[in-house]
């Protein structure tokens, strides 16, 4: 079908909310085993996708952060280059220091800035990862309970042949 594992659980518990009502048995329903079953094996399925694509975010996030360290030590470089230039004078060696110092100092706050973004984005990417996958395991749960309640009644409810 192509939905995601969100879209597969909203119809799950469609076909769950929707489904005929037993008489006697307000907890009770009666749901198409097979269309069920195919939804949890859609559900089953996507979830490795949503994990890769957890774990691709998370790969992110490092190559970003390493981006960023390379970013700020080129300027630390480009910053020693330049003060080693300016050694002639000692008020240019003041200035090409205090520049140096300001340029690597602001290197690495946007640094931590980037590290702290790219952190929370992928915290909250892992954590709606998480969430859909804790959602899902509790309607599974759910389902399978609710059967297991239906098929415990029915077989109770059978008359005995004399």
């Amino acid at each position: 079908m192509g939905n995601s594992v969100q879209e597969l659980l909203e119809m799950l518990y469609t076909l769950v909310s929707e489904a005929w009502g037993l008489p006697l048995g307000a907890d009770k329903c009666v749901i198409e085993r097979d269309k069920v079953l195919d939804l949890l094996d859609e559900i089953k399925a996507q979830l490795p996708a949503e994990l890769a694509e957890a774990k691709r975010l998370v790969a992110a996030r490092s190559e970003f952060v390493a981006n960023a360290k390379k970013e700020a030590e080129s300027i630390r470089k480009v910053a020693e280059d330049r003060a080693r230039q300016m050694m002639d004078e000692q008020e240019i060696v003041k200035a090409a220091k205090a520049k140096s110092t300001e340029m690597v100092s602001m290197a690495e706050e946007r640094s931590a800035e980037l590290r702290r973004v790219a952190n929370e984005y992928a915290d909250d990417a892992l954590r709606r990862t998480e969430e859909a996958i804790a959602e899902a395991l509790n309607e599974v749960r759910q389902s399978r309970s609710k059967f297991r309640s239906v098929a415990a009644n029915s077989q109770r409810q059978e008359p005995a042949e004399d």
